[in-house]
């Protein structure tokens, strides 16, 4: 059985998740916390609930999602793992913060590459990486069929869609992998997103104007 634990961070109000089993190990998912309390308040919550850290993944590597990748690397010792095609993105991150006058540490380079369809073990559970290019060209979302839950990043929110505008996203490729990618999972399936409230795929297929 997975936890979720969600906190939100920064000024663009991102959604960082925490999976936890039944081992009470952890998997951080999108570290954005920005301001020195946030950090203090991500520490306190693992440390105060006897986590053990043991892998940090990236839906995609967008400033406000990787913000916290310097600080969860070095005190858990573990290095980020992303999306071969998210690279690129990583690598402009430094200039990305220049440019919205948000400067933050470096994230480290990952340790390794996620690849479509792989399965990670955690605990009793596994979690599927689905590939959901779009919002940037790397996108993953992590799905956990026993339990009915998807970390979708920015790819779909309720009620909306990620943004396409920045470099590397596409607004068909997006909807492509929204279609094909997600809305062929359950409907009862709830959905993280990376920013705002969560939903469902039913919701969203009945529901979303971009997509009904």
């Amino acid at each position: 059985m997975i936890e979720l634990h969600q906190f939100t961070f920064s000024p663009m109000q991102e959604n960082t998740y925490l999976l936890i089993n039944e081992k009470k190990e952890c998997i951080i998912i999108d570290p954005g916390c920005y301001f020195q309390d946030e950090r203090k308040e991500l520490l306190q919550y693992i440390q105060t609930e006897g986590l053990i850290v043991t892998r940090l993944l990236n839906t995609h590597c967008h400033l406000d999602h990787i913000f916290g990748n310097k600080l969860v690397s070095e005190t858990y010792k573990v290095r980020p793992e992303i999306h071969p095609q998210e690279q690129v993105v990583l690598d402009r991150s430094q200039q990305a913060g220049a440019m919205y006058n948000m400067p933050f540490d470096p994230s480290p380079m990952p340790s390794r590459y996620l690849q479509e369809g792989e399965i990670i073990q955690f605990g009793k559970e596994e979690l599927e990486v689905i590939l959901t290019p779009g919002h940037s060209p790397g996108s993953v979302s992590f799905y956990c069929a026993n339990q009915k839950l998807l970390i979708a990043g920015d790819v779909l929110f309720f009620q909306s869609i990620g943004r396409t505008d920045l470099p590397g996203g596409n607004h068909e490729t997006l909807l492509a992998s929204i279609r094909e990618k997600l809305f062929v999972l359950p409907d009862d399936v709830r959905v993280f997103p990376g920013h705002g409230p969560a939903t469902t795929i039913g919701f969203e297929k009945r529901n979303n104007p971009f997509l009904v």
